[in-house]
């Protein structure tokens, strides 16, 4: 009986990484100033390699604040 390969680890554009860290941003369950390295816990392990590469991939550093991925918060006036 042949058994299933493991799954691939998702790829994660530097897009997605922006907008999952905009997400737990706006959550609350990360703050801006926090270093990137952060966002480990809330990526699967096996996945987080891949999330280095593709930080390293756009020049930034485990070290650097999530709002430099994020970037600039735009307001809206209600």
């Amino acid at each position: 009986m042949p058994t299933a390969a493991p799954a691939a680890p998702e790829r994660y554009s530097i897009e997605t990484l922006r907008e999952e860290a905009r997400h737990l941003v706006d959550c609350g369950h990360v703050s801006p100033h926090q270093p990137l390295y952060i966002l480990c816990q809330f990526i699967p392990p096996r996945e987080w390699i891949c999330v280095e590469c593709e930080l390293e991939r756009n020049d930034f550093l485990l070290r650097d604040c999530v709002a430099d991925l994020i970037g600039a918060q735009t307001w809206q006036n209600d």
